[in-house]
């Protein structure tokens, strides 16, 4: 269990953090950009694109997006959509893409598999000045001889190329294959963002969000294990920022979009000071955890050993960090405002019943 002592401790220890990555509550309006660019997303209707295009559209950006078009019309005539599929050999494919059209600017959301990007980036190389690809922090390799990863990190190899199924293991392999393809397809026109976990307002995993709304909820609260272990994550706003900070500036490269690292203990601590209900942590063993198959959102590497990703090449090329606290405040307002059939069926959260069973076990 963790007492008000415990809190002084740990917000000491990320006090700093929290003051050199926060960004103050209510900024000023987005300034138009500079120059009105022609913007091509792939994706643009799931967590992290309707964030992209409603920023790009308040920059003055026009915007066009290239899904299966499950939910067309989402942003009215402010948005031109072209429907197809990535993988060319499903429907009509990528058909919409082909010809001479030209764009400043893509960014590709969701690139999954290999020989879907690699036949979107051939459609469109030369036809867009810049190309920026969403990859992940999972692309590095976890089996390396480190645990610290720059962007310079070693990437986890595909070992079998035809593997097309993204599951969990699958998942680092086949995005680090994408993130060679687009930078041997489109070379010095490529930037490549690779997130952590992406927190924030419409989270379509519930990872952080489930911490926000547990914690919320108050009383006594089962915590991950291996507390000092570090988590890192990145508002999805701030993402966004940067996206589009990159591509009005013309800046190539790679760049892990990490937050600073923070224990896990720390992170709750940060979301527990946005609440005034009574909480209290208790801290499971790696063991009880396994045993009892307890889901903890954002806390698992799969076994492996403590991982941190780098950020200074990220915060050199103009990305800026909110704290963990704001993030939990505006993700804490925007699930209590979701209808109430979305809010009753989250995704990985632990049950209430397993959470007192294991409270249970601890005494």
């Amino acid at each position: 269990m963790t007492d008000r002592r415990d809190f002084i401790r740990i917000a000491a220890g990320t006090a700093g953090a929290l003051s050199l990555y926060a960004s103050g509550l209510g900024a000023a309006p987005p300034r138009p950009a500079s120059r009105k660019l022609n913007i091509l997303i792939l994706g643009g209707t799931g967590f992290i694109g309707p964030h992209q295009v409603n920023a790009a559209l308040e920059r003055g950006h026009n915007v066009t997006t290239f899904n299966r078009g499950r939910r067309a019309g989402m942003y009215g005539e402010r948005v031109e959509e072209l429907i197809g599929n990535r993988d060319p050999d499903v429907d009509d494919g990528l058909s919409t893409l082909e010809g001479s059209r030209e764009w400043d600017v893509v960014i590709d959301n969701s690139g999954y598999v290999p020989r879907h990007v690699r036949a979107s980036a051939e459609i469109l190389k030369g036809r867009c000045q810049r190309y920026l690809y969403i990859s992940t922090v999972a692309v590095y390799d976890f089996d390396s001889a480190t645990m610290e990863f720059p962007e310079s990190g070693p990437l986890a190899p595909l070992a079998d190329k035809s593997v097309e199924e993204v599951t969990g293991e699958t998942y680092g392999p086949l995005k680090a294959e994408c993130d060679r393809i687009v930078r041997d397809v489109l070379g010095d026109t490529v930037t490549v963002v690779r997130p952590a976990y992406i927190l924030g307002p419409g989270d379509t995993t519930d990872r952080f969000t489930y911490w926000v709304e547990r914690i919320n909820k108050g009383g006594d609260v089962l915590g991950p294990s291996q507390r000092e272990r570090p988590v890192q994550g990145v508002d999805v706003r701030d993402l966004t920022d940067f996206v589009l900070h990159l591509v009005e500036n013309g800046t190539t490269g790679s760049f892990n979009a990490a937050g600073p690292a923070y224990p896990r203990e720390g992170m709750l601590w940060a979301i527990r000071g946005t609440t005034s209900e009574p909480v209290r942590f208790h801290w499971p063993t790696p063991e009880l955890i396994e045993e009892m198959e307890l889901s903890m959102p954002m806390m698992d590497w799969g076994g492996r050993g403590p991982v941190s990703f780098g950020n200074e090449a990220s915060i050199a090329a103009g990305m800026s960090y909110r704290s963990i606290a704001e993030t939990a405040v505006d993700t804490h307002a925007w699930w209590t405002a979701q209808p109430a059939e979305r809010r009753e069926n989250p995704r990985r959260w632990m049950t209430p019943e397993q959470e007192k069973a294991a409270l249970a076990r601890l005494g």
